[in-house]
């Protein structure tokens, strides 16, 4: 990793961690897991932005990705990454691939990533990008992501990167007791909530968190 580039992540989890101390109240913790830092600090997030936008990829801000949708800000990537408690044995499920940014940071830290992209040209670009990047735990698949996917399920996280009106039944049936979904709920932009659900052994489903966010809505039944 160049210097510049290394001097560059350490401003923007600067920048990140601040959001985190600042949210803490939503979150709460006001700090993240040590591999969660070193996750975001071993992507590089300027391999995930268009060539013309290279000079604020290290910003703290979503950056547009075409086919209207964004590269989300790297304290979503963070927070969410983190809220998903993962090890290294971790299976993880991805709604909403876009760049592969978000599969990346995953990928660093669990066993295996399964992400799901509704448009083609996206899921192939991405899936192009983190072979380059030697993502070999990452599998990119263009699917309708509200449905998840049954044929790796089930999985210790699942991770929502698009707003659902409400919690996807599949996507909670695909999830293994004790595992964990973050999911941003509400279709309109300023009364969405980032939430944290655990499944209990029994099934049942505890919500917690409740971060005011704004993300672009979860389409089904697209394909």
């Amino acid at each position: 990793m160049e210097d510049a580039y290394r001097q560059e992540k350490t401003r923007l989890l600067q920048d990140v961690a601040r959001g985190v101390a600042e949210t803490s109240r939503f979150l709460g913790k006001d700090s993240l897991a040590p591999a969660t830092i070193d996750a975001m600090m071993r992507v590089d997030r300027h391999e995930f932005v268009p060539h013309d936008l290279l000079q604020l990829a290290y910003e703290n801000r979503p950056l547009p990705i075409g086919h209207e949708q964004t590269i989300s800000q790297p304290y979503i990537v963070a927070i969410m990454t983190d809220m998903l408690d993962l090890t290294p044995e971790s299976r993880v499920l991805e709604i909403g691939t876009g760049c592969g940014y978000q599969a990346a940071v995953l990928g660093e830290i669990a066993a295996a990533v399964v992400t799901l992209e509704r448009v083609g040209a996206l899921a192939d670009t991405a899936k192009e990008r983190l072979k380059r990047l030697g993502y070999s735990n990452i599998t990119v698949l263009h699917a309708d992501g509200a449905q998840g996917w049954a044929a790796e399920a089930p999985y210790d996280g699942i991770i929502v990167t698009a707003a659902a009106e409400k919690i996807p039944e599949a996507l909670v049936a695909q999830l293994r007791p004790d595992g964990r979904m973050v999911i941003p709920l509400g279709r309109r932009a300023r009364t969405q909530s980032l939430v944290l659900l655990e499944k209990g052994a029994e099934g049942n489903i505890r919500e917690g968190c409740h971060l005011p966010v704004a993300f672009v809505p979860l389409i089904e039944n697209i394909l």
